[in-house]
C-alpha cells in the first residue's frame, strides 16, 4: 500500500471514529449496546471507536440505521460545517429509530422479536427503548389520546403516580396496558386517566401477575 493511500486510510477510520463516538454520546448509548445491536463483539465496536478499524459499507448503513442518520453523518467530516437556522426555528433534536411494538404474543415478553411491528423515530434525549401505540381513550387526562405514540424506557420498576406500560399475566397470555402505577404495601393499583374507567386492583399474590415493562417519557399525537 502507498503512503499516502495508507494516510488517506488513517484519516477515514478517524472521521468515522469521531463520528461514531459523538452519536453514541449523544443519543446516550453506549458500546455494549451497538455490538447487541450488530451482532459483533464489543472490542470490535472499540476499534472503530478508537480509529483502529473501519467497519465494511454495508455495517456503516446498518449503524446509520439504528442512529436513525445519514450515512454520510458517520463517513464524513463536518466539523468545519455550520448549519444556520433561521431566526424564530430551533433545529430539530437528534433522532434514533426504536421498536414500535404491535400486538402482544401469549406468553412473550413485550421486546421479543414477533412482537415488533416496525421502526419508529423518537428523540434521543428521551433514551427510550420501545413505542406502543395506544388504542381506546382510558388515558385522554394524560392527553394520551386513542391513535397516539407513547415511548417507553425499559425499567422493571416506577415511582407511585408514574405511567407505565404494565403488562398483566391472564393465564394464557399477556394483556398490555398503559396506566398510573400506585403500590401501597401488598396492593397495587393501576389507575386510568378517564373516570369513565374503574381502577385495577390486585392483592397480595395477585401482584406477581403484574410485569412492568417501562415507563412512559415521550407522546407523539396525531393532529387532531
Amino acid at each position: 500500500m502507498k503512503y499516502q493511500d495508507t494516510l488517506d486510510a488513517e484519516k477515514l477510520r478517524k472521521i468515522f471514529s469521531r463520528n461514531l463516538n459523538r452519536l453514541l454520546q449523544s443519543n446516550g448509548h453506549n458500546k455494549t449496546e451497538l455490538a447487541n445491536y450488530m451482532g459483533v463483539s464489543t472490542s470490535t465496536v472499540s476499534d472503530w471507536c478508537n480509529g483502529n478499524k473501519y467497519p465494511r459499507m454495508d455495517k456503516v448503513e446498518k449503524i446509520a440505521a439504528w442512529f436513525g442518520v445519514l450515512k454520510s453523518q458517520l463517513t464524513e467530516d463536518d466539523t468545519h460545517k455550520i448549519i444556520e437556522v433561521p431566526a424564530g426555528f430551533e433545529p430539530l433534536p437528534k433522532m434514533v429509530k426504536i421498536p414500535l411494538i404491535g400486538e402482544i404474543a401469549c406468553g412473550t415478553p413485550i421486546l421479543a422479536e414477533q412482537n415488533v411491528e416496525d421502526y419508529i423515530d423518537c428523540p434521543a434525549l428521551c433514551k427510550a427503548t420501545f413505542a406502543l401505540q395506544c388504542h381506546g381513550d382510558s388515558m385522554i387526562g394524560a392527553e394520551i389520546h386513542d391513535g397516539d405514540i407513547v415511548f417507553i424506557r425499559k425499567q422493571s420498576e416506577v415511582e407511585n403516580g408514574q405511567i407505565a406500560a404494565v403488562q398483566i399475566d391472564g393465564g394464557d397470555c399477556y394483556n398490555a396496558t398503559l396506566k398510573r402505577f400506585y403500590r401501597t404495601g401488598d396492593t397495587v393499583t393501576l389507575m386510568a386517566e378517564n373516570p369513565n374507567f374503574p381502577p385495577l386492583t390486585f392483592h397480595n399474590e395477585e401482584i406477581n401477575r403484574i410485569h412492568i415493562a417501562g415507563r412512559a417519557v415521550y407522546c407523539l399525537s396525531k393532529v387532531k
